[in-house]
This record gives structure tokens, C-alpha cells and sequence, in this order.
């Protein structure tokens, strides 16, 4: 099974789902059994909400400007390190807050 295409709430192929799940809506996805000739579409909903924080130890990615060199630079003290294949930095939750980039942290 592949899925070939996944749309946002409010987007065209959505309506009717965001008026039956409102804001719990988080995707919708077409999935396609080549074999079976088949096609499914699926929603995915939000069904608990909680506060949450990642462990201190734990990796995130952060992402800056090319140009804001003192913030690369202590990043680079921090131990953080550049991940090549998503051209993005990576490093410890702690260390991205202690130097106030939790708002550049972003999700993968």
C-alpha cells in the first residue's frame, strides 16, 4: 500500500472531513494498493491532548540563517553539529534552550 497524496485541512478533498472532525483533523491521505486495485482514503485525528517536553538530553534539530555567525559559533561550543543530508543543526534540547533558540527548534 502507497500513499500518493496527503492534504491539509481546508484544502480541496477535505471539507466534508473538517465539518464532521473540525480542528481534531490533522491530515487527510489517499492510499493506493497497485495489486488490489484498490484506494483508501484515511483521515488522521487528534484524539488527546497533553503538555510535553522533550528530555534534556534528548536531540532536536535547529534551524538559523546562514548569516548568524556568534549563534553558529556557540552552537559549535555546545556541541552541536551540522547533519549534512537535511542541511540542518542538530543538538541537545538543553543546549538550544540555554542558548534561546527553543524557537528555532523544528520537528522531523
Amino acid at each position: 500500500m502507497r500513499t500518493k497524496l496527503v492534504l491539509k485541512p481546508g484544502s480541496r478533498g477535505t471539507r466534508k472531513l473538517l465539518a464532521e472532525y473540525g480542528k481534531r483533523l490533522v491530515c487527510v491521505r489517499y492510499r493506493y494498493d497497485w495489486r488490489l486495485g484498490r484506494r483508501w482514503k484515511t483521515v488522521e485525528l487528534i484524539i488527546h491532548e497533553a503538555s510535553w517536553k522533550p528530555k534534556p538530553s534528548s536531540l532536536v534539530y535547529v534551524r538559523i540563517q546562514n548569516l548568524e555567525w556568534t549563534k553558529q559559533e556557540k552552537m559549535l561550543e555546545s556541541g552541536a553539529r551540522w547533519d549534512k543530508r537535511r542541511l540542518i543543526w542538530r543538538m541537545r534540547y538543553e543546549n538550544a534552550c540555554r542558548l534561546g533558540l527553543a524557537d528555532n527548534i523544528i520537528e522531523f
